[in-house]
């Protein structure tokens, strides 16, 4: 392991693109720290506290901005226009035919579709720039309002603020994509979750220091997190594949085709978003329940969906498994996957070609994507039992850790790529990451 880190700086193209890639970030968590004028962060953090903001969609909106919201810094709507423009325009593709038209035109298309995302991405900045404004403007605690001078001028000045810094961070994401190593939007949203993990562990060891929490609960939690770990970089890997056989063809005087491959599909197809998805529908009642205080029945909604409720629970991994199933829906399409193979001569043995062939990949992912949804629906509720039911603080499971799973294992196959292709060693020598095995 050792070795291969060293030979990464021997390789200039890619040491340059690694030292960029962390320049970048560098960058990005510094702007972080930059306040939006005329709010009172520490208002703002109040509200957002454990117990307090966790349970509404500020919460959540927090944490994949990396806790900007919390400190009311320039990038406080973080790259989420972003994300939230890509997946609306990314299930456009399986609905409209402007988009289906795009995505099939290959890198001119692909070049039309990163611009309407742009596009989208700043008029989607602005809509959320305007209703956090609206509610910082509303918001007061018994320390006092959020934001101490409000009116049309402040409005204005933070809208254009956190405008700005959307786009400012949308480029940083597109420098490291294009110049740097690894998905850019990704890293950096796996930069601003993984700036919270030393606070959890300072945390941890404190209460230990102090004598709240007990050494043995320590290496309890500790072993928990490298088994949870472990086991979502097993199913983020997982795949099955579905041999394709590819029938020889004769053009002119040579012969095309004979060779025999396979379809990878991922257990997890969706990764991260039905999560994100059923966070969002689960969490949206609880906010709105902030503007109700009075309200018994509002109230009464408040606990039945607080998480670790039985309720919440319930709603919550089946809302897991059903988006789970309704992204794959949306970005596999087993018609067109068997029209493809069909159109070049593939078949999978033992099926016909066409309509029999659909069926079965189809009938293979209903499957395959039960396990996979199940899985990160425990991962997802994971943090919630350990601390209902035992009483320890477990910062480390949920959404942030499959994103964090997810982005590591894609940026070192990138890194992998790089070295076996200059005749380095790998990582690992057995070749275990995807990359290698290609």
């Amino acid at each position: 392991m050792l070795q291969s880190i060293t030979n990464i700086f021997k390789i200039p193209d890619l040491k340059k693109k690694i030292l960029f890639t962390g320049l970048i970030l560098i960058i990005y968590r510094l702007g972080s720290f930059i306040p939006t004028p005329g709010i009172n962060a520490q208002i703002l953090k109040e509200f957002l506290d454990p117990g307090k903001g966790s349970g509404n969609l500020f919460g959540l909106f927090d944490l994949f901005v990396g806790g900007n919201l919390q400190r009311a810094s320039v990038f406080a709507l973080g790259i989420m226009p972003y994300i939230t423009t890509s997946i609306v325009i990314q299930l456009l593709g399986s609905v409209l035919p402007f988009f289906e038209k795009l995505k099939k035109e290959g890198a001119e298309g692909q070049k039309k579709i990163n611009q309407y995302t742009r596009y989208g991405t700043v008029v989607v900045a602005a809509f959320q720039a305007i209703g956090i404004s609206f509610f910082l403007q509303s918001l007061e605690t018994a320390s006092g309002r959020a934001v101490p001078h409000p009116g049309p001028l402040f409005i204005f000045t933070c809208v254009m603020t956190l405008v700005t810094g959307v786009m400012f961070i949308m480029w940083l994401g597109e420098q490291i994509t294009e110049h740097g190593i690894g998905n850019g939007i990704s890293l950096i949203i796996f930069a601003g979750i993984i700036a919270r993990y030393p606070k959890g562990f300072i945390n941890m060891f404190n209460m230990v220091r102090i004598g709240a929490m007990p050494i043995f609960h320590v290496v309890f939690v500790l072993v928990i997190m490298v088994f949870v770990t472990a086991s979502v970089v097993m199913i983020t890997e997982a795949i099955r594949k579905i041999p394709v056989q590819y029938a020889k063809r004769i053009i002119g005087r040579k012969i095309y085709g004979g060779q025999s491959t396979h379809i990878p599909l991922k257990v997890n197809t969706a990764g991260v978003i039905p999560i994100i998805f059923a966070q969002s529908i689960l969490m949206f009642p609880r906010t709105i329940a902030t503007f109700f205080k009075d309200s018994d029945f509002m109230n009464g909604v408040v606990q039945l969906l607080s998480p670790g409720a039985f309720v919440y629970t319930v709603i919550y991994v089946g809302l897991i498994v059903f988006f789970a199933y309704f992204y794959t829906a949306m970005v596999l399409n087993p018609i067109e996957m068997a029209e493809n193979m069909k159109k070049y001569g593939g078949f999978i043995p033992g099926r016909k070609p066409g309509k029999k062939t659909s069926e079965y990949i189809n009938n293979v992912l209903l499957r395959i994507t039960l396990p996979g949804a199940i899985f990160f629906a425990f991962v997802a509720v994971l943090p919630e039992f350990m601390s209902k039911w035992f009483n320890l603080p477990f910062y480390f499971g949920g959404t942030g850790l499959i994103i964090i799973v997810g982005v590591a294992l894609d940026t070192l196959q990138q890194i992998e790529s790089h070295l076996v292709m200059r005749h380095y060693e790998g990582f690992m020598k057995k070749g275990k990451l995807r990359g290698r095995r290609r």
